[in-house]
């Protein structure tokens, strides 16, 4: 380990010094002159939220199973660390090491919002490197980035050299062995570019040329260079329960955000919400096996130390062995005095059954995500629940002793009128009285309801991808009517409401919708004092304006107009097996406001068929007959039906989990 790039001086002139000291417990040291290639892995925001996202050690662990990788880490700094590091020119520097971040061969990116972009050319900026890949040399590292935001990566395009679409388990071992032989061979780095564009889910920006028409909308997307793919495919890992996962989790010295083990018991979704990304990108849903979680709960609480273990999925309730996991779950840990959080349940009889063996009542708060405030708009979401769920499962948790409900919703949805953003005032209400038709001695106190309401992104690779967005002022009017209907009800003191800002919003539809124009921006915005745009105290849209200005950039462009389906998208050379098809029937179907049943239900042949495995190939699920639903050209040959491990399939790079509100107890199955 190379000496300290800070001294005490400065460690103990910064806010919480232990987030670049590094040396947790169960972090990973090794010999660098042993080691062939070194990976810096990145999460563009502070120490506490980056260290309590599950991708990142995942690819930790698994990149230094490998003897001749090192995978080391490195976050954002602080604001008054990043202002001591730009007066004093310090080099950004891995925490393991304490090595420059420059000395690496790869700066890895794992990129989960689009309000960290900023951060991104931070990292970029303190480590010394340009922030454009044409700026860098043969000697820089190559970044490298992954995640949920890469399904758009294009107003990031410019900054990077690679993304790679998929999970980490699968593939990217390939691109380490390939980067490590050609480094052995002392070929150049577009050399190892131009290889590397060929593998599985890897996607190489400078490669692919863009063109517009004279309404600003694309052309044109196409590879510049032979034998480069036309579409990236997302890569997926189908056999969960042998593919890595991190026995020995790093825990750190200090209080992170999710400060406990995560259990992920599942990826993907069968609920089809026509508003959430997580839930298209990461089909088919696949489970991990019962043994398999057993014997990880048990290694991970004795390598950790941890007294809470949360359930990773987006929505738990649909883990078929969720019974027989708790009563493992409670047998083995509940008199050890470790707590178990349940996350992502949905509203019925066995999820409170559940929830009142392993949590406090008296200390806890139910959540529930009804998304809408009327049923004909969760019909137009395919929300998937009723207003009599919503009620049964509240009185179920009233009579069972909770007494404090959290309601999520979001505005700006596609269709959303008066009436239905009224209606969340009236729901809240509804959900009030029935709290008080129960009997006063059987009551645990005074009823507390929080209504917290987001507003709506439409977002790539969703039925609602083509839906327009708002201005500020439409967000913020939309908010009011909700804060006045409230005011004005009979138990409003029962009732608390906030909002998501809407600035943070207009910006995450333009860089969530937007292309590689938006680079231009970005670095202005950043140069000019951008930076934690997902933290309030410092986000200044006032900023980002300014540098649409000068870039000579319309952001409206991106966010208030519908889209025709035919329209060709930034996104749309990706490939995440869900087809184009599924998302215009889904889109139609939305605006007549008719439901699409579950992937248990029914195979509504969205498309992720063609990855073999998950919840597509249950006995009861396969269709006799697909036509009308599937790709008929070449289907069974595509998909060979042949289920295949991680090890054999080997792509991918990102998996998003292990991120979102872990302390939501039980709700709606919200996965935006």
């Amino acid at each position: 380990m190379s000496e300290p790039f800070l001294s005490d001086r400065i460690l103990l002139s910064v806010e919480k010094p232990a987030r670049y000291i590094g040396n947790e417990i169960n972090a990973v040291t090794k010999d660098k002159t042993r080691t062939d290639v070194r990976f810096a892995m990145c999460f563009p925001d502070v120490y506490e939220i980056g260290m309590s996202h599950l991708g990142i050690q995942i690819i930790y662990d698994q990149l230094n199973k490998r003897p001749d990788t090192w995978c080391e880490r490195v976050y954002s700094p602080w604001p008054d660390l990043h202002k001591i590091m730009k007066e004093e020119k310090i080099p950004l520097f891995a925490l393991e090491s304490q090595d420059p971040i420059k000395e690496f061969d790869f700066l890895g990116f794992t990129i989960q919002y689009e309000l960290c972009y900023s951060n991104i050319l931070q990292v970029l900026d303190l480590s010394g490197l340009g922030f454009y890949s044409r700026e860098r040399t043969e000697n820089d590292p190559i970044v490298i980035g992954g995640g949920p935001c890469v399904y758009n990566p294009e107003p990031l395009a410019p900054f990077f050299d690679i993304f790679y679409i998929g999970d980490s388990e699968t593939a990217l071992d390939p691109l380490i062995d390939l980067y490590r032989d050609m480094k052995k061979a002392g070929k150049s780095k577009k050399a190892f570019l131009k290889k590397a564009a060929r593998l599985p889910g890897v996607y190489v920006p400078c490669f692919y040329e863009a063109s517009y028409y004279e309404d600003g909308t694309l052309s044109s997307f196409e590879p510049t260079e032979p034998d480069i793919p036309r579409r990236v495919k997302k890569q997926t890992c189908l056999d969960l329960s042998s593919a890595p996962y991190p026995r020995k989790p790093l825990v750190p010295f200090m209080r992170a955000t999710q400060d406990r083990v995560t259990l992920e018991i599942q990826r993907g979704c069968i609920r089809g919400c026509r508003f959430c990304q997580a839930g298209m990108l990461y089909r088919p849903l696949r489970e991990k096996s019962l043994e398999t979680l057993e014997k990880e709960a048990a290694e991970i609480i004795k390598n950790t130390g941890y007294d809470e273990i949360s359930l990773s999925s987006l929505s738990s309730s649909d883990y078929r062995k969720l019974p027989e996991l708790m009563d493992f779950l409670i047998k083995n840990f509940k008199e050890k005095n470790v707590n178990i959080s349940l996350p992502s349940l949905r509203i019925d009889n066995f999820s409170l059954e559940v929830m009142q063996k392993v949590q406090d009542i008296k200390k806890s708060s139910l959540t529930f995500a009804p998304e809408a405030g009327t049923q004909r708009l969760r019909d137009v979401i395919n929300k998937g629940i009723s207003e009599e769920d919503i009620f049964n499962g509240s009185m179920m948790a009233f009579r069972g002793g909770w007494n404090k409900v959290k309601l999520y919703f979001m505005l700006g949805l596609p269709t959303e009128t008066e009436e239905d953003r009224k209606g969340i005032a009236l729901l809240s209400q509804a959900i009030c009285d029935h709290y008080y038709e129960i009997p006063k001695e059987e009551r645990n106190g005074k009823c507390e309801i929080t209504v917290s309401t987001s507003f709506f992104v439409p977002k790539p690779f969703t039925p609602f991808e083509w839906a327009s967005m708002f201005r500020k002022e439409d967000y913020l009017n939309f908010a009011h009517t909700v804060r006045g209907e409230i005011m004005a009800m009979k138990n409003q003191r029962s009732i608390h409401y906030n909002w998501h800002e809407a600035d943070g919003t207009v910006l995450e539809g333009v860089f969530a919708r937007g292309d590689r124009r938006l680079a231009p921006a970005i670095v202005y915005a950043y140069e000019h004092g951008a930076l934690f745009d997902s933290w309030s105290d410092y986000f200044h849209m006032d900023i980002w304006l300014k540098a649409f200005l000068a870039c000579g950039i319309d952001h409206e462009f991106y966010t208030l107009r519908e889209r025709k389906t035919d329209e060709l998208l930034p996104w749309d050379f990706i490939d995440i097996g869900v087809t184009k098809d599924f998302l215009i029937r889904e889109w139609e179907l939305a605006k007549q406001g008719v439901i699409t049943p579950n992937c248990r239900e029914k195979c509504s042949g969205c498309g992720a068929r063609t990855y073999g495995g998950g919840v597509c190939f249950e006995e009861k699920n396969v269709p006799e007959n697909l036509s009308g639903l599937e790709e008929k050209s070449g289907f069974e040959e595509k998909i060979g039906f042949e289920k295949k491990s991680c090890s054999e399939q080997k792509s991918g790079f990102e998996e998003m989990n292990g991120f979102g509100e872990q302390d939501d107890k039980i709700s709606g199955g919200s996965g935006q």
